[in-house]
């Protein structure tokens, strides 16, 4: 039996069963990279948690029906200023960018376009970028003056806040609450404190296009209405799922709500909203004054991309988590036992009942990761069946891999995972052989100094041995 997936709904504030509004297109939007710099080890927890999610929506309602659309920011202010430093133009900019979080992600096994999309089917995996839905947010904001929900003041166009009674509905923020609290310096041509930009003009040097409303002067558009432009494109008015971090709530999520629901008339923008927890690096959160920012590809430069995915998995996504020399030494020796279970053994058909079950509830991946560790015990212990209660015809190592590969992990062999450690580490096979030979003869010997000598010249290559009363049965890249 099919276990039923319940998940946190950031709107609610509860956890529930998740109905999806077409069982065969269960749709979800995440928010995806601002392209102006590197992105760091933070930016990559969303990336990972909701990737984890569309393999498990994959795996619950089937791949053709499931679609995932992840937006790329390519129009911002923060492009603009680093384009300007750089002295390149903003889509060599953007390009170069989105390129290197290419290259980072599928390191961490994250799912991409050409792993997932088919020719000749409709594309289940989308990530749209925001200069491509101009017309889109056009008609978004067109739409909202018509309904009274937007106005157009010295070249801008915002949204009228007050017009809309419920806003603040996502973030539990009340209106009049907001008002009064307001403290910022306010544009003269806004009706309202908290009314927002939904295009504006642009300055000399910046992007632009022609203006929506009827405005003479190019502009270009606001950060909130991207999203809601790009989620209607390819999700439609309603959809399933909206994810992103907890610092998007407010302003931007409870922004898209309102240009969403305002423009279309809609109850809803996404019926289930989540959102993953803060990270901090060694318990301080991370900044450049405290020397701390670690980008994605500075981690990756040092551990495996396995390694780094897991480390970000064995926390729950709403939970903040700590990232730790002292975490990723142990997500890795993890994977080092569950590679030494599996070793050359093909994945079963299906996973583990009791991981499918764990990750179903609201992905919770600490208990998912349990069951890891139980299946990769059991294996050791040559248990032939799938778990003690329910018989089947899987071994235990089978069973482990499958369910791991569910969750990004145990990807290849343990023979293809050592290969590539040899090569990417740059070790010479033939040279680690000989001083292993050197090494046994110098044991059978009992000549312990010249058996601790090669040992150390080992180590200072990066390789580390194995040994029982038979001699050295294996070694490793240590990095």
């Amino acid at each position: 039996m099919t276990p039923m997936l319940r998940l946190y709904n950031t709107l609610t504030r509860e956890k529930a069963a998740f109905v999806p509004i077409d069982p065969t297109n269960v749709r979800m939007y995440a928010c995806g990279p601002t392209v102006y710099d590197a992105a760091h080890i933070g930016n990559a927890r969303p990336i990972i948690v909701f990737d984890l999610l569309f393999r498990l929506l994959r795996h619950r309602y089937g791949p053709a029906h499931v679609t995932y659309a992840r937006n790329v920011t390519d129009v911002d202010d923060k492009i603009n200023v680093r384009a300007l430093e750089r002295g390149i133009t903003i889509r060599e900019l953007t390009d170069g960018t989105l390129a290197q979080f290419h290259r980072d992600i599928r390191e961490l096994g994250v799912l991409m376009a050409d792993d997932v999309n088919r020719a000749g089917e409709p594309a289940r995996f989308i990530e749209p970028r925001a200069t491509d839905h101009i017309a889109e947010m056009h008609r978004l904001i067109e739409g909202l003056v018509v309904a009274g929900h937007a106005y157009v003041a010295e070249g801008h166009v915002l949204f009228d806040v007050p017009s809309m009674p419920d806003y603040g509905a996502l973030s539990k923020r009340p209106l009049d609450e907001m008002e009064s609290g307001a403290r910022v310096e306010v544009a003269p041509y806004k009706r309202s404190p908290l009314d927002f930009v939904l295009w504006k003009p642009s300055k000399a040097g910046e992007p632009s296009w022609p203006s929506p409303c009827g405005i003479d002067a190019a502009g270009r558009p606001g950060w909130h209405i991207e999203c809601s432009a790009m989620s209607w494109k390819h999700l439609g008015e309603t959809f399933d799922i909206h994810a992103g971090g907890l610092d998007l709530i407010f302003p931007h999520h409870e922004n898209e709500v309102a240009q969403s629901r305002c423009c279309f008339g809609t109850d809803v923008m996404a019926n289930v909203w989540l959102h993953n927890g803060f990270l901090q690096v060694e318990g301080e959160k991370m900044s450049k004054s405290l020397g701390n920012f670690i980008t994605i590809r500075q981690v990756l430069n040092d551990w495996p991309g396995e390694v780094v995915r897991l480390n970000m998995l064995k926390t729950h996504y709403r939970q903040p988590i700590d990232w730790t020399l002292r975490g990723l030494e142990e997500s890795s020796r993890m994977l080092d036992r569950w590679y030494s279970v599996v070793g050359e053994t093909d994945a079963a058909s299906v996973p583990s009942d009791r991981f499918v079950e764990a990750l179903c509830d609201d992905l919770n991946t600490p208990a998912a990761i349990s069951e890891l560790h139980r299946l990769a015990t059991a294996g050791r212990l040559d248990e032939m069946v799938l778990s003690r209660d329910v018989p089947g015809q899987a071994t235990q190592p089978a069973a482990l891999k499958a369910s791991a590969n569910l969750m990004g992990f145990l990807r290849q062999t343990a023979s293809a995972r050592a290969n590539a450690e040899v090569a990417k580490a740059g070790i010479d096979v033939a040279r680690v052989e000989a001083l292993i030979a050197e090494r046994k003869a110098a044991r059978a010997a009992k000549d312990w100094a010249a058996s601790d000598r090669v040992r150390d010249a080992l180590t200072a290559m990066g390789v580390s041995v194995k040994d029982n009363k038979d001699g050295t049965t294996s070694w490793t890249v240590t990095g």
